[in-house]
């Protein structure tokens, strides 16, 4: 039977070694951190889970406003079309020069159904680390990051046309 001393000191050289490995393995340089260079799956995954994790954490406490404001949506498409389509794309929009060299690659937010106003909220106004998602919080009000969520709630189901009228009907 192994004594819980045993067990403990085994269980302290085992982090210490992890820890210098991974001290050495960051310091090695030998991880390629470049936008054009695809993670492994194994790293993509473990990025993946902590941002899902992280934002469905923050954004449980958030509550929403009326979303379904024509006001809003307006004001929102305004600021998505300054802000967001060269990463996102929009109705009409297929491509972009920045796009094409963004890795993490961005969603298309016309094709996403985002059905969490807290998440897409959260996830605008505070960014995500490492991948040129910028944290709009610093920019926008509260108000205005909401008005960008009201829009991308109805993006999807927008033909070009609906967005460019949309564009045109707020602007002027």
């Amino acid at each position: 039977m192994v004594s819980i001393a045993k067990l403990g000191i085994v269980s302290a050289a085992t982090l210490a070694a992890l820890a210098i490995g991974g001290v050495v393995f960051v310091g090695s340089g030998f991880y390629n951190i470049g936008a054009d260079d695809h993670h492994t799956r194994i790293v993509l995954a473990i990025i993946e889970q902590l941002r899902e994790r992280s934002i469905a954490v923050r954004a449980r406490a958030i509550n929403p406003p009326n979303l379904e404001d024509p006001t809003r949506i307006g004001a929102g498409a305004e600021h998505y079309a300054a802000l967001c389509v060269d990463c996102h794309l929009a109705p009409g929009v297929t491509k972009s020069d920045i796009r094409a060299g963004l890795y993490p690659h961005p969603p298309n937010l016309a094709q996403e159904d985002i059905r969490d106003p807290q998440r897409a909220f959260w996830t605008v106004k505070h960014g995500i680390k490492m991948s040129a998602m910028p944290a709009w919080g610093k920019t926008l009000s509260d108000a205005a990051i909401w008005d960008v969520v009201a829009f991308l709630r109805q993006m999807p189901a927008m033909t070009p046309d609906t967005y460019q009228q949309l564009l045109e009907g707020h602007s002027g």
